[in-house]
């Protein structure tokens, strides 16, 4: 479990660190994200439908996502992905 929240904090860094602050996501970055990172996951086909998850996941309506609005999004996704209830 180590090695995948490894992963999980590298990849937020990489990926937020390209229109600004190295702590949070913009919308373009998100969208990269879970493009490359979560196609299996997250339909990022339709640029509306990603907006709308991002704006359900940025509690402080900053127009960005910090890495525990993020965190949220991976909850969501693994509870999904493995069954359990929401």
């Amino acid at each position: 479990m180590e090695s995948a929240i490894g992963v999980l904090v590298s990849q937020f860094k990489a990926y937020a660190g390209s229109d600004g602050s190295s702590d949070t996501l913009s919308r373009d970055e998100f969208h990269r994200l879970v493009t490359s990172e979560l196609p299996n996951f997250v339909d990022a086909t339709d640029p509306a439908a990603t907006d709308q998850l991002m704006s359900s996941l940025d509690k402080n309506n900053d127009g960005e996502l910090n890495f525990l609005e993020f965190w949220q999004l991976i909850g969501h996704l693994a509870s999904k992905h493995g069954g359990f209830s929401q």
